[in-house]
């Protein structure tokens, strides 16, 4: 272990150790978080309410040190509620500009599904181009710039999906479950009272871009490129060209690309090889290995794959899809 990977592992422990001063039981989430926002993508988080999903989010930005706002989307929120808009000064005759809440450089996107399409497609601008166009003008936003968007999986009833398009925009989709009763337990006894607990800064603007152009320089060989083009050439199934090739495909319980509908996108590629470095950046190594590519993947892809209705028929998840070509695919 050289120097700078030593450097990058003792920041990340004593990150993951300031974090568990408030969330119990959540290292991994808060590892994974860490490895997006380095990574340089946003987060998409879901699980029911309750699961401490805000507090992780302000959690992170503490010990980052940035600007943090949080952005409630309901029904009735516009485009203008969320980028700024133009307000006329009568005492001057001229237009000015007043920033909406996302020229931050965390945003917590609460209950993103929650808001119309139209609000949704605002913030498309702001997570791929890192700016905001208000009235003729566009304004870079803050940097960093990080999105975690949280939405509830259970509750439907008023709520807009995500467009795949949007989907694609986030690096990882996390899955927070429920706690184990070991730590709900001692989520109970704190009363709720986790909020109130201090959380230091740990790291600096200097350690961000510093952990950045270190995951940059973090080599991959080329086999495990290949290893990742195979992984998302598996979810792209061809299409039967024939009548009797299609029910042949459908009769093999063992093909399970009769559940996916659209596979996913050059751009998870990009995600998942981004993610492994810093993944094997976070386990004290400069190179890449298999496992740090499968340690990502289910995070990476769970939310680009469009399952066909036969999936849904059968109760066959996305994460079972993943877990199902990452055993097939031969490890190089």
């Amino acid at each position: 272990m050289d120097n700078e990977t030593e450097y990058c592992k003792k920041i990340v422990e004593k990150c993951l150790d300031e974090a568990a001063k408030r969330l119990v039981g959540q290292k991994n989430l808060v590892k994974d978080i860490l490895i997006a926002f380095i990574a340089g993508g946003h987060v998409l988080l879901e699980g029911v309410p309750g699961l401490a999903k805000t507090l992780t989010v302000k959690t992170i930005a503490e010990i980052l040190g940035l600007d943090f706002k949080r952005i409630q989307f309901t029904p009735d929120l516009l485009p203008a509620d969320v980028t700024g808009t133009l307000i006329y000064e009568q005492n001057k005759g001229t237009f000015s500009v007043r920033k909406g809440p996302v020229f931050a450089n965390v945003i917590l996107a609460d209950e993103i599904n929650r808001a119309p399409a139209k609000v949704q497609s605002a913030m498309l601008e702001a997570m791929e181009e890192k700016q905001v166009t208000i009235g003729e003008d566009s304004y870079k936003l803050p940097s960093p710039f990080f999105v975690l968007a949280t939405q509830n999986p259970v509750e439907q009833e008023g709520t807009y999906n995500l467009p795949e398009a949007e989907l694609d925009r986030f690096i990882m989709k996390l899955v927070i479950n429920y706690p184990t009763a070991e730590n709900e337990r001692q989520i109970v006894k704190t009363c709720g009272k986790a909020p109130l607990v201090q959380i230091n800064k740990i790291i600096s603007d200097a350690d961000i871009n510093k952990l950045k152009e270190i995951a940059d320089k973090v080599t991959c060989d080329e086999k495990l490129i290949d290893y990742i083009v195979s992984i998302l050439n598996v979810t792209r199934p061809a299409a039967p060209t024939s009548e009797k090739a299609r029910k042949n495909a459908a009769a093999n319980t063992n093909d399970i690309t009769r559940y996916i509908h659209f596979g996913v996108s050059p751009r998870a590629g990009i995600a998942i090889l981004q993610c492994a470095k810093v993944n094997a950046l976070f386990e004290g190594r400069n190179f890449v290995l298999p496992e740090d590519i499968k340690a990502v993947a289910m995070n990476v892809l769970r939310h680009r794959l469009v399952l066909s209705y036969e999936a849904a028929a059968d109760n066959v998840t996305a994460d079972d899809i993943i877990s199902r070509i990452l055993d097939f695919i031969p490890l190089p």
